[in-house]
């Protein structure tokens, strides 16, 4: 992994739970992607191991997605459990509350914890079946200046409410935005999505996008490359 200089705004999800694929995926597109994406497919899989060995294939900065939410003493005790790999960036739920984030930044001030509010695949009929009577919008906006807060130094949010976060944090925060897909990809399970260009246009500082690439692998890694330098094109 590298020291903090990443100039693609591009995040790769390794999405995948094989170690040999998700080194080739980083092969093929470390040209035009600096961050990688590890989260809970691979790491309950592979643990700290398998991060040391997919450095082996380039080097990168890693974005360890494990979306910790328990109570604080657990967090900061599983923030310590994992530090030592660095990650630039590590999640956590921002609905767990300010002192569960506040704990784990405590525990890895040279990490960024990294708050993520409602998660993309969540429509706004979803959301009050679960009992919150809230907008996606208002909801993310809360749980972003809470997080904030507490010490969180990057927030999730999808494309759709990351203007509004940006506005109310500015340079405070680091905006993440996963549901970006490039005009023509099929959704998926994403219900809150914009295309790559008009989410760095609404305040995205980096775009978490899986699927869109990686899915080109069965046609080539080269197929794989072009797609990544076309979306990076696309937004620069």
């Amino acid at each position: 992994m590298t020291s903090r200089n990443s100039k693609s705004p591009i995040i790769l999800a390794l999405d995948t739970d094989d170690l040999d694929i998700a080194g080739q995926w980083i092969e093929a597109t470390h040209e035009s992607i600096d961050i990688y994406k590890v989260g809970l497919e691979f790491f309950l899989k592979f643990g700290s191991a398998g991060l040391k060995r997919l450095a082996e294939f380039a080097e990168f900065e890693l974005f360890l997605d494990l979306k910790l939410h328990d109570i604080p003493n657990t967090v900061a005790g599983a923030v310590a459990s994992v530090k030592d790999l660095n990650p630039r960036f590590l999640t956590v739920h921002a609905s767990g509350g300010a002192p569960m984030i506040e704990a784990a930044a405590q525990q890895a001030p040279d990490i960024d914890i990294t708050a993520v509010t409602v998660l993309t695949s969540i429509s706004p009929e979803l959301l009050l079946t679960m009992g919150i009577d809230s907008t996606p919008l208002n909801f993310a906006l809360k749980l972003a200046l809470s997080a904030a807060d507490a010490g969180a130094r990057a927030i999730v949010c999808s494309p759709l409410e990351v203007a509004a976060i940006k506005d109310a944090l500015g340079e405070r925060v680091s905006t993440i935005t996963p549901g970006v897909r490039p005009v023509g990809a099929t959704l998926g399970d994403q219900s809150r999505v914009m295309t790559p260009k008009d989410a760095i246009a609404a305040g995205s500082d980096f775009l978490v996008i899986g699927r869109p690439i990686t899915s080109l692998f069965i046609q080539s890694p080269q197929a794989m490359a072009d797609k990544a330098r076309e979306i990076l094109d696309s937004i620069s």
